[in-house]
Parts: structure tokens; C-alpha cells; sequence
């Protein structure tokens, strides 16, 4: 983020920046980071996951019902529209 001053005067808006070592800070960054390890293990070799895993991943975390989005999922908010979960077959 070099060039964040340039980008607040374009949008108009300020940039914070959350201080080193404060997880806490990043509450949503180190929640999704969870969320992906779940799928993705510490350690695991990033250059043998095929492009099929990894939209698999960007659906099921756009997919699952979040507590802070009144048990809507992030594309129910994004898309504006419900959709139907199926567990199972």
C-alpha cells in the first residue's frame, strides 16, 4: 500500500492500517484465515492445489451462514437474494 495516500485522495476517504502483531485488529482477515485452513492445512503445498479446489473453497466460504449476518450467507447479502442450502445428497 505504497501509494495509500494517492488512493485516499481519489476515493475521497481514509486508509487504516492495524498495528503489527494485533490479530484483533483483523478480526474478519483472521476469521476467513481459519475458515481456509479448514480446507487448506498449515503446511500444505499451494502448488499442487488445481483451480477446481480452490473455487470449492470460494464456495463453500460464500455459501456458509455467518452468525454476524443474521445466519444469512455472504452471497445471500452480496446478491441480495436467498438461496437454498442442501445438506446431503
Amino acid at each position: 500500500m505504497s501509494g495509500f495516500r494517492d488512493l485516499e485522495q481519489v476515493l475521497n476517504c481514509g486508509i487504516y492500517f492495524c498495528d503489527p502483531g494485533s490479530p484483533w485488529q483483523r478480526g474478519t482477515c483472521e476469521n476467513t484465515n481459519g475458515l481456509l485452513r479448514e480446507t487448506f492445512p498449515k503446511g500444505m503445498n499451494f502448488r499442487e492445489v488445481t483451480q477446481e479446489q480452490l473455487y470449492a473453497a470460494v464456495t463453500l466460504l460464500n455459501n456458509r451462514p455467518r452468525k454476524r449476518l443474521n445466519f444469512r450467507t455472504p452471497a445471500e447479502v452480496f446478491f441480495r437474494k436467498p438461496i437454498a442450502l442442501r445438506f446431503g445428497k
